[in-house]
């Protein structure tokens, strides 16, 4: 993927879904993970959605600093370790069926995400809302 068409997909207005990612990942690849959704703990915002292997619980756990599996890399994910901005590991819970998580997080340092919105500032991941009756994006912390 061009720079520009990583620019549009995380800055653009176009809706661009990726609705093969899990049978690239986990049906058609050999990553064993699940997924994990990541909520902050004070405000209850989901923060972001990733996915996780044995291991990278395992770290999360034993660290309390979210960690996951980069299933695009394929390898351990730690976030924050190139922006300083980690995830501190609250709570853990897991769904019925055992096949997801949530990771309850009180962010440390100054974002969230890895995008910025015009002034720098970091921003939540969620920040663009998608038009109901034409599937084009509002950013709404640009």
């Amino acid at each position: 993927m061009s720079k520009e068409e990583f620019n549009e997909l995380e800055e653009g207005t176009k809706l661009d879904l990726d609705f093969s990612k899990l049978e690239k990942v986990v049906v058609g690849g050999s990553d064993d993970v699940i997924p994990v959704a990541v909520q902050h703990s004070e405000t209850k915002e989901v923060i972001l959605v990733a996915y996780t292997n044995q291991f990278a619980m395992e770290e999360s756990f034993r660290t309390r600093i979210a960690t996951f599996w980069s299933t695009s890399r394929k390898e351990l994910w730690i976030k924050g370790k190139t922006s300083g901005h980690y995830f501190e590991l609250v709570e853990a819970r897991v769904n019925c069926e055992q096949n997801t998580l949530v990771y309850l997080v009180k962010p440390k340092g100054a974002g969230i995400c890895h995008t910025h919105n015009s002034k720098g500032e970091p921003r939540n991941c969620y920040y663009r809302i998608i038009d109901l009756e034409n599937n084009t994006l509002t950013n709404t912390d640009s």
